[in-house]
């Protein structure tokens, strides 16, 4: 189960007394974990602060209800693909529903905690832009999210079962509360954060095996919809989010994370290098 906010939080606190017992210190190890305690004091805090607006609610649960029903409304005149068709074909499968339930519960905060220390260890003059990004893409959807919508699997009329349920594998409880609050479907963090680590991995790495892991973002958007605990919409306007964090950034996500000497970038103090040559820096250079 992952943390509530008060630990998160907690932790931050610790994070930063540690960082600052560091800063007089100039030997290499102390360099190297203030670096890593200053990121993970970001992080803590942008994940207690999404903890804790999960608890937040603007309006009753019957407004959440009606929101979630005109958003379905919506889609379907959109013309968009039924939620329910894509449920109903895995449903004869009791293993590939429980692999999307798992997936939906599991994959969401590791995979971009790997993202971010594969950032920060191999990549750092990338690493902090990209964690603006998360962060911008992150405040964004949570302040849309202070307005309730109800996820399809807890309408009854639309036809959409809650998978997890079935089999024991829900992270919630209670309205408003377990791992996540139950009534911010509009927009999917979920999508949002797995776009991120896709995109990101696809244009900064060199790999030829880079493409694999967009992979994530597409399982990702299948999975929140078969589960029954997302629409369409959610996913698409994450990635929406998503774009228009990286615009904030003044980034053009095709090609500024490639860019090399010849275009002069030395932005944020980082030493761009030709295609090809490994960075040379130390091991605790400050690059955010």
């Amino acid at each position: 189960m992952w943390l509530e906010w008060e630990p998160a939080a907690m932790a931050v606190v610790v994070l930063v007394g540690l960082v600052i017992a560091l800063r007089p210190l100039t030997r290499r190890w102390a360099v190297v974990v203030s670096a890593f305690a200053r990121e993970l004091a970001i992080m803590f805090s942008l994940y207690s602060v999404w903890r804790l607006a999960n608890r937040l609610s603007l309006m009753q649960v019957d407004g959440a209800m009606w929101r979630g029903r005109w958003l379905w409304e919506l889609q379907r005149d959109w013309h968009l693909p039924s939620e329910v068709t894509i449920q109903q074909m895995i449903l004869p499968f009791p293993l590939v529903v429980q692999f999307a339930n798992v997936y939906y519960a599991g994959a969401h905060v590791p995979a971009m905690i790997l993202f971010l220390v594969w950032l920060f260890v191999f990549h750092r003059p990338r690493y902090p832009r990209l964690r603006n990004v998360l962060a911008l893409t992150t405040g964004a959807c949570l302040l849309i999210q202070l307005i309730p919508v109800a996820p399809p699997r807890l309408i009854p009329e639309l036809g959409l079962l809650d998978t997890p349920l079935l089999y024991d594998q829900s992270v919630y409880g209670a309205i408003g509360s377990g791992i996540a609050a139950q009534l911010t479907a509009l927009p999917s963090v979920h999508v949002a954060w797995a776009t991120l680590v896709g995109l990101g991995a696809v244009l900064v790495s060199e790999s030829r095996w880079r493409w694999l892991v967009l992979a994530h973002p597409v399982l990702t958007m299948w999975v929140v919809v078969a589960t029954g605990n997302h629409y369409w919409l959610d996913g698409v306007l994450a990635a929406v989010l998503l774009a228009m964090a990286f615009v904030a950034q003044r980034w053009s996500p095709i090609t500024a994370l490639t860019r090399r000497a010849s275009t002069g970038d030395t932005s944020e103090g980082t030493e761009v290098v030709p295609a090809g040559e490994p960075v040379a820096e130390p091991v605790g250079a400050e690059h955010a």
